[in-house]
């Protein structure tokens, strides 16, 4: 019998010829092959391919003799450990749907998500017991035998990961999964209201692990994860690596010098960042200590990378860089090889194989090449839908004129003369003023252009003439000299009528999220309280 997340919409292309490859028996098959292989590397040691998939299996086999039946949900709230992923890989080869959450959440929204989701077991880690106790009795659907400590016990009545896998066993019996069956639910980062959970199913992780391959995240793939697992970004480069039997090498909390001494030690060679992480990296006044030489790939996603940054990338730092573009519902896929095409750094790249990318106007017209618009695809990976959500999930479509589904991205953009797509904005961060449509992007890229300058955002600000007026808010390079009012001068001188910025404001720091997007939402929130 199916459940509801079974029978969701199916958007995505169809493929007759398409065979399932369960990760769970795929997990089996390298433990057998490469049982003493390295497959995991966190702060407190290292696993074999034999001991992962063992741990996995007694989760699994715990999960399904404490009830668990095929797609019902199990959540978690850690950061990246060897425990954790595990916990993570038993789900799948238990069958059932992995919801991770994200302890940067609030107590509000986590115990709304757990609902949400239907979550029947909760695994968390001692880091998070803060979180845990202000939910705990909202947590009515969650046994107290099923809500687990990873490396702590939470209370006298609920067992820590040892107490709870007891005496079972670790014999090898991956859950019979099909395309259709849920995988994961990825919640989204949004600020406001119950964030949105975003279905992947076996043949949106499927198709994405074996495009991903094809970047390297094969068997010989040594890959340093240093973002979180309730991140899409993390996932589409660290489930790959397991998949095709490579090594992860995991970091807890990412720190810009830990970063560059695991990537030593372990001879690292892949890694997928945001922007921020690279400028930061690169910013340490040790890096070119560090002996970096077996990186062969680092993938960037999240937001684009600036021309600057890959640019000093590509001199400094071993190995090719690669950009993603996308969004974690699927639908829209662009790369851009940035060794293959340095005159197109300025771009987000080309879409991948077998994804369709356009642009369509306010009505929904599709726009030629080289007008701006909002940015929609159509992929081979394309989510079955937010969960509890049909509404919110047909808002997110655009039917073409053939009739084909595409996923909308929100971001606004063109698409140049060979085909390259250009990300300007956000199209909820436009800013209108007096009639015109401002691109935050451009402004911004003057400002991160001025020699003092190392970080900036731009936003919309009420205006009594206008409408709303462009406000830059910039964080100096230490020792900086220069003032607001001189910075606001050297902006404006470059930029365009229309576009000039009505104040500059310094600030100690930008917030973000924590894979490193700039929350505007929270910076425009004073302005337009009133």
């Amino acid at each position: 019998m199916k459940n509801h997340l079974q029978e969701m919409p199916v958007y995505a292309p169809m493929d007759p010829q398409e065979t399932m490859e369960p990760i769970g028996e795929k997990l089996q098959q390298w433990a057998a092959s490469q049982p003493d292989k390295t497959a995991l590397i966190d702060d407190h040691g290292q696993m074999t391919w034999s001991e992962l998939v063992s741990h996995a299996n007694r989760i699994a086999n715990r999960l399904r003799a404490s009830g668990l039946q095929g797609g019902d949900t199990v959540a978690g709230l850690s950061e990246n450990t060897a425990d954790y992923m595990a916990v993570y890989l038993g789900t799948l080869i238990a069958g059932g749907c992995m919801v991770p959450l994200s302890g940067m959440a609030s107590g509000d929204a986590l115990a709304l998500m757990i609902e949400d989701c239907g979550a029947r077991f909760l695994f968390v880690s001692h880091k998070n017991q803060p979180l845990l106790e202000e939910i705990r009795d909202r947590l009515p659907a969650i046994p107290a035998a099923n809500l687990v400590g990873i490396d702590f016990a939470p209370s006298a009545s609920n067992p820590t990961l040892d107490q709870w896998l007891g005496d079972i066993d670790d014999a090898a019996a991956p859950a019979s999964v099909t395309l259709d069956d849920p995988f994961n639910i990825i919640y989204s980062s949004g600020t406001t209201g119950t964030p949105k959970g975003i279905l992947h199913d076996y043949r949106f992780r499927q198709r994405q692990m074996v495009r991903m391959s094809r970047f390297g995240l094969d068997g010989d793939a040594i890959n340093l994860v240093s973002t979180p697992l309730y991140s899409n970004t993390t996932l589409v480069s660290a489930l790959p690596t397991l998949f095709n039997g490579g090594t992860l090498v995991l970091m807890a909390k990412f720190d810009a010098h830990r970063f560059l001494e695991l990537a030593e030690q372990h001879r690292v060679t892949h890694a997928m960042l945001v922007p921020v992480q690279f400028s930061r990296i690169l910013a340490e006044p040790d890096f070119d200590r560090f002996d970096l030489s077996s990186f062969k790939l680092k993938l960037c996603t999240s937001a684009p990378l600036r021309a600057e940054v890959i640019a000093e990338t590509m001199q400094r730092w071993p190995g090719n860089v690669r950009e993603v573009y996308g969004l974690t519902e699927g639908g829209i896929s662009t790369s851009l090889d940035c060794g293959a095409y340095p005159d197109k750094w300025n771009t987000v790249g080309l879409p991948t194989e077998g994804a369709e990318v356009r642009v369509i106007d306010e009505q929904g017209n599709e726009l030629p090449k080289g007008e701006i618009g909002e940015i929609v695809g159509r992929a081979i990976s394309m989510m079955r839908g937010y969960v509890n959500r049909e509404e919110q999930t047909r808002e997110m479509l655009w039917t073409s004129p053939e009739g084909l589904a595409f996923y909308r991205s929100g971001d606004m953009g063109r698409i140049d003369e060979d085909g390259f797509i250009h990300i300007l904005d956000r199209r909820k961060d436009m800013i209108i003023s007096g009639g015109f449509n401002i691109y935050a992007v451009d402004l911004e890229k003057v400002l991160l252009s001025h020699p003092e300058v190392a970080d900036a955002a731009v936003i919309g600000i009420p205006s009594t003439h206008w409408g709303e007026t462009p406000l830059g808010l910039v964080v100096r390079k230490p020792a900086a000299t220069v003032t607001e009012q001189g910075l606001l001068a050297w902006a404006n001188e470059r930029l365009g009528k229309t576009q000039r910025l009505a104040a500059v404001e310094f600030r100690d720091e930008l917030p973000r999220s924590t894979i490193g997007k700039v929350l505007k939402r929270e910076l425009r929130e004073p302005y337009w309280r009133q």
